[in-house]
């Protein structure tokens, strides 16, 4: 196993909740998916909600080396859940195809993801790392 992105962002949540209200539904619509749309609208603290899944997406832009270019948008980074609840990053679009161009050869790329939020702020870490085939 090696590492092969890592990255970690903090916001503030006030700074998203200001977004959401200031732009109504175009801020939600242009960063975030369906999926990730639909879990915070159906829960209680939906900012901080919204919160930790955009510090995830710029976490995860910074461990995939290039930031929201080359090809990267807010949408090809998506935060769901698995079936225990824990959050999980699915990339999309140009950030999969990213991740694929970082991977070493014959070996299988992971990505981990921790989020938390502590109002006012929010914070994520993503690491990637590549598996080889024994792993």
């Amino acid at each position: 196993m090696r590492i092969i992105g890592l990255g970690n962002d903090m916001v503030d949540i006030r700074r998203i909740e200001k977004s959401i209200s200031r732009f109504e539904g175009r801020f939600v619509d242009r960063v975030f998916t369906d999926i990730e749309k639909k879990y915070c609208w159906s829960k209680g603290n939906k900012a901080a909600n919204f919160a930790k899944r955009f510090a995830a997406k710029e976490a995860c832009a910074k461990a995939l080396g290039t930031g929201f270019a080359k090809g990267v948008y807010w949408k090809d980074m998506g935060v769901e859940n698995n079936s225990l609840g824990a959050p999980v990053m699915m990339l999309t679009g140009g950030a999969l195809d990213r991740m694929k161009e970082i991977t070493p050869k014959g070996m299988t790329a992971q990505i981990d993801l921790s989020i938390t939020d502590e109002y006012p702020m929010a914070q994520a870490i993503v690491m990637i790392t590549a598996l080889g085939p024994s792993e």
